[in-house]
């Protein structure tokens, strides 16, 4: 499936029981692209569609539906499962190549890779009822996964970095997410395509809204002209550690309270990019 690296696709299966299971799974997986009723894709899971684990078949799970509805934008399948499963709709599934425990937040990592901002919000918000908050913040922080999954080792944030995706991040970034990879935005900005230097401007200034201490980084200390160039004097003596945060960075922060879509509705010179 999409979310596996393309090495995996060529496993072949060693049984007809487990070929049975495959066909209904990618049966159901065409249904889900098709964007079928919700009530047709659940009793398809319920009762026909199985998945080969640990050498027997098992039904299909709903956290192993999600992520169809995930890749195929199927929103209102994503929001059946949500509020009838709740946050076990997010268990990452078990590998069914090397029949590992499942690990790390798959279903993050394929929103913010596809981009599906509504399904990622509706996630962000079956997360406010899990309760622990220590769960809640180790899942959104999750770096874990298979090696066999695509992205493994990546939180959300990294990935939205990596993909310019500011609008994933932001959203990530309000609901708590740790604001990781401020080297990596800094050097997706000076690597990426003209085209996409506007988005990872707006990942850059983000993470910069969000960091409560910025690190001391070496590419800074490298090439400080540069930086001071592209960042402007005030950021760039805030990341070297020798002044507090811009006037203006603290006063969006004040803002943030309100609301992250107040930033955007701000004129042209009070945006981040202005610093």
């Amino acid at each position: 499936m999409p979310w596996l690296l393309s090495s995996q696709l060529d496993y072949v299966s060693s049984s007809p029981s487990e070929r049975q299971c495959e066909r209904t799974a990618f049966s159901f997986y065409c249904s889900v692209r098709e964007r079928l009723p919700v009530w047709l894709l659940e009793d398809m899971r319920c009762m026909e569609v199985f998945c080969w684990d640990d050498g027997h078949p098992r039904a299909f799970l709903p956290s192993e539906a999600l992520l169809y509805a995930l890749i195929h934008d199927h929103q209102d399948y994503a929001q059946y499962l949500l509020n009838r499963y709740s946050v076990s709709a997010l268990r990452a599934p078990r590998c069914s190549y090397c029949c590992c425990r499942g690990s790390g937040a798959p279903h993050l990592n394929i929103a913010v890779r596809y981009d599906r901002l509504v399904i990622l919000g509706m996630m962000m918000a079956a997360l406010k009822n899990c309760g622990e908050q220590t769960k809640r913040q180790d899942y959104l922080d999750s770096c874990g996964g298979c090696s066999h999954v695509a992205d493994a080792g990546k939180s959300a944030v990294q990935l939205a970095v990596e993909l310019s995706h500011a609008d994933s991040l932001l959203l990530l970034l309000v609901e708590g997410a740790r604001p990781d990879g401020l080297d990596a935005a800094l050097q997706r900005l000076v690597s990426c395509d003209v085209s996409k230097r506007h988005h990872a401007q707006r990942c850059l200034d983000y993470l910069l809204l969000f960091l409560p201490k910025p690190p001391l980084l070496q590419r800074l200390q490298d090439e400080p002209q540069r930086w001071q160039s592209l960042l402007g004097k005030k950021v760039f003596s805030w990341l070297q550690g020798v002044a507090p945060p811009p006037l203006l960075l603290q006063a969006l922060r004040s803002l943030m309270q309100f609301g992250a879509d107040r930033i955007s509705l701000l004129p042209d010179f009070l945006q981040l990019h202005s610093w």
